[in-house]
């Protein structure tokens, strides 16, 4: 029986997909073996020795502390592209209220006063002042060509707009998702100068960080738009106000308020709405669940953001699931443990990613307690863990 512990509210499409013959589900789990979450904050709290793997109903995981759960052999899944259409559809809004000053003209409506008469007056003469301009013909930039960036450069080309691009690591899957009209940019100055609407959509990590800063935003046109519905310390906020002020921007449209940006008069921000859709939850639970069980029950591993996919074929009968660092020789040393043991490999699979990699082992029976304790001594093993098909 698998223990695991849900931090967050999931939706229950997600919840359903673990059986209650092999799945305890609860808030509370004294020894779970694994955690369940979306926003709850893991980086204060000390994590059960007993936890094999964590689970993020969504995509970003900052609030995880992705490095020591690296070094503890615990893989961290999340569900990479589950919400991307709900976020595209929010940064396409994003456009429109920009462009056509939506919410500036929403609140001039709200405060009207007078009989039928001076009202409509009113509407007249003060709509022009909300005039705006369409979107077919601008220069839309996007950094970062995920799941999303493809997704909203996609959408983006379809209404007429001109698209540019920038993402150095983009991967094969997604190239070939990319629209034929999105246009490649070389440098990330590149996109930045040709933007008439700036988007990021990027993971938080350190080289992102204030990535937008005041060198950027000096570079950018200066009735250009700028949109986060990624993450919001990609921005910085201090050197936006300064833009904003100095007329070096045209507009800020985001998805995370601060009292620095709440009442400035050029920005709109969303209380991160992104992925606040029924579909996007349940999309995300059903993933990540499904990712979940395939690690626990089989060993497999899909959607880590700190561990390699690696599966093998289903078959009946043991598995090891080693977790380990990226060293010379390392399955040369599990192999030789194993001989020593009589036991015999059947399929196996090793990959790395970065300093880290993982090794899954379909063998011809099940091992001892003290085989796995012989394993787990070797230098660079993280974690050994058997399961039986």
């Amino acid at each position: 029986m698998y223990k695991i512990q849900v931090l967050n509210e999931i939706a229950q499409q997600g919840l359903q997909r673990f059986s209650a013959s092999l799945y305890q589900v609860s808030e509370q789990q004294a020894e779970p073996d694994a955690l369940l979450l979306r926003s709850h904050q893991l980086h204060q709290q000390p994590i059960a020795s007993s936890v094999l793997a964590i689970a993020r109903a969504g995509v970003g995981v900052n609030n995880i502390p992705i490095a020591a759960m690296s070094q503890a052999g615990i893989p961290v899944f999340n569900a990479p592209g589950a919400n991307a259409n709900a976020v595209k559809e929010l940064v396409l809004a994003g456009l429109l209220l920009a462009c056509r000053n939506i919410c500036q003209g929403w609140l001039f409506a709200r405060e009207l006063a007078g009989d039928h008469d001076h009202f409509n007056q009113q509407v007249e003469a003060g709509k022009k002042q909300f005039a705006g301009y369409e979107l077919p013909g601008r220069t839309l930039g996007i950094i970062g060509l995920g799941a999303v960036g493809v997704a909203v450069a996609n959408a983006a080309a379809s209404l007429g707009m001109r698209v540019i691009g920038y993402d150095p690591a983009i991967t094969v899957e997604r190239a070939w998702q990319l629209s034929a009209n999105v246009q490649q940019a070389t440098s990330l100055q590149e996109v930045i100068k040709a933007a008439d609407f700036l988007t990021v959509h990027v993971p938080l990590i350190e080289a992102t960080r204030a990535m937008i800063g005041v060198e950027q935003l000096a570079a950018m046109k200066s009735n250009a738009v700028l949109l986060n519905f990624a993450r919001a310390e990609i921005i910085d906020e201090k050197a936006v106000v300064s833009a904003l002020d100095a007329s070096q921007l045209y507009a800020y449209i985001n998805d995370f308020p601060s009292t620095l940006l709440q009442a400035h008069p050029r920005v709109i921000c969303l209380p991160h709405l992104g992925a606040s859709t029924v579909e996007a939850e349940e999309n995300c639970a059903v993933m990540v669940i499904d990712n979940l069980r395939s690690y626990l029950e089989l060993g497999n591993i899909h959607c880590s953001v700190n561990f390699p996919d690696v599966t093998l074929s289903t078959q009946p009968g043991a598995r090891l699931c080693i977790a380990n660092l990226n060293i010379p020789n390392m399955v040369g040393q599990i192999s030789a443990q194993l001989a020593k043991q009589g036991v015999n490999i059947i399929e196996l699979a090793n990959k790395s990613r970065g300093d880290f990699a993982y090794t899954l082992l379909a063998i011809n029976c099940e091992l001892e307690q003290e085989v796995i304790a012989t394993l787990n001594q070797i230098d660079g093993v993280l974690r050994v863990r058997q399961v039986v098909v």
